[in-house]
């Protein structure tokens, strides 16, 4: 499998504490992740899913919780049976956040592996961009 990785990064002017509220509460979830609701427990290990309508089409996304280190990297698995993809491990991709601190703002980077072409990566890369700009307008219209 290919090992395009998508990225996005974007500077918010609040404290990571303000943002990593933004990126675990499923309400604020919801306001800038198209409408996505989350349900999951936040554990390492534990499941992830991401339910909503796109297009017109109803989906259910999900991966598990890898890494969870509050204020600092958010780290998950995700499938979606929208990929057309058989649900194999091979075909998740990893989304790391990672959060840094960079005076009275964070510094926010977010990566996608797994992609299959680089335009594939590019497409996240422009999701994951505009994704990103909703995050930094949640938090600093809070």
């Amino acid at each position: 499998m290919a090992s395009h990785v998508a990225t996005a990064e974007i500077d918010i002017d609040a404290a990571p504490s303000q943002v990593w509220v933004a990126l675990t509460d499923p309400a604020l979830i919801k306001q800038y992740f198209f409408g996505t609701d989350v349900v999951t427990d936040w554990q390492v290990g534990g499941p992830i899913r991401w339910t909503g309508e796109y297009d017109g089409k109803t989906y259910e996304d999900k991966g598990e919780v890898v890494e969870f280190a509050p204020n600092r990297r958010l780290q998950v698995t995700h499938f979606s049976p929208m990929s057309g993809q058989p649900d194999e491990p091979e075909n998740y991709h990893t989304l790391t956040y990672d959060l840094e601190e960079r005076g009275k703002a964070t510094h926010v980077s977010l990566s996608q592996d797994n992609n299959g072409d680089e335009a594939e990566a590019e497409r996240a890369t422009a999701n994951w961009t505009m994704l990103l700009t909703g995050l930094k307008g949640t938090v600093e219209g809070a």
